[in-house]
């Protein structure tokens, strides 16, 4: 799998009477098997406040990759991919429950995450293969 993008952001009403504003969507690009595809997390916006109870950062963003801050809202949907391997065969996905969210990044290595976003950052992509390193 070829990992080339990551990236999140904030969901902005459409409409007055839209919930939009309390969700947050995070994305990752990868191309698999020849074939470019997408994959999504639409999220409460709520664990962007509380990610430190589960995560050993304290604060957003959660580190920089050269001139590059990544934001806990980039990797969401990195870590869903990563930790949940099944979800490559999902275009989206939505997580309503902090227990759902903690047990994927208790379930991944970060410093793998920060590995890929560096290697994005330097060469456009990131290479994963085989499977991924699980955190004991």
């Amino acid at each position: 799998m070829l990992l080339k993008k990551a990236i999140g952001y904030e969901l902005q009403k459409e409409k007055p009477n839209t919930s939009e504003d309390f969700f947050n969507r995070s994305i990752v690009s990868y191309v698999e098997d020849g074939v470019e595809k997408e994959f999504s997390v639409l999220y409460v916006r709520y664990f962007d406040e509380v990610f430190s109870e589960f995560l050993p950062y304290e604060q957003d963003p959660l580190f920089s990759v050269h001139e590059r801050d990544v934001s806990f809202k980039d990797t969401v949907a990195l870590v869903s991919l990563l930790a949940v391997p099944n979800n490559k065969n999902k275009k989206r996905i939505y997580i309503n429950e902090k227990k759902e969210l903690s047990s994927m990044y208790a379930n991944v290595d970060l410093q793998l995450v920060k590995n890929i976003f560096t290697e994005i950052e330097e060469k456009g992509e990131y290479m994963l293969n085989g499977t991924v390193k699980l955190s004991v």
